[in-house]
C-alpha cells in the first residue's frame, strides 16, 4: 500500500485517466473528489462490504442498493 500525505487542493494521479483531489480536510475527516472515466466504478467501501456480505474481494453485483440509495457507476456515487 502506498501512503501519501496531501494538503487541500493537492491531487494524486492514478494511471492516465483517474485524478483524486483533496477538497477539504477537517478534524478526523477528509473530503475528496474523484475524476474518472464513466466506465470506472467508484464506490464507497462500506457499500462494497454490504453488497458482498463483508467480503471486499467478492464479485460485485450489477447495481448497488444500500439504504435506499443506488450507485452503479461514476459519476453517480452513493
Amino acid at each position: 500500500m502506498l501512503v501519501l500525505t496531501r494538503k487541500a487542493a493537492e491531487t494524486i494521479q492514478i494511471g492516465d485517466h483517474i485524478v483524486i483531489k483533496v477538497i477539504k480536510t477537517g478534524s478526523g475527516s477528509v473530503k475528496i473528489g474523484i475524476d474518472a472515466p464513466d466506465e470506472v466504478r467508484v464506490i464507497r467501501g462500506e457499500l462494497l462490504e454490504a453488497a458482498t456480505g463483508g467480503t471486499p474481494d467478492a464479485s460485485p453485483t450489477t447495481n448497488w442498493v444500500y439504504g435506499g440509495v443506488q450507485s452503479d457507476q461514476f459519476p453517480h456515487v452513493a
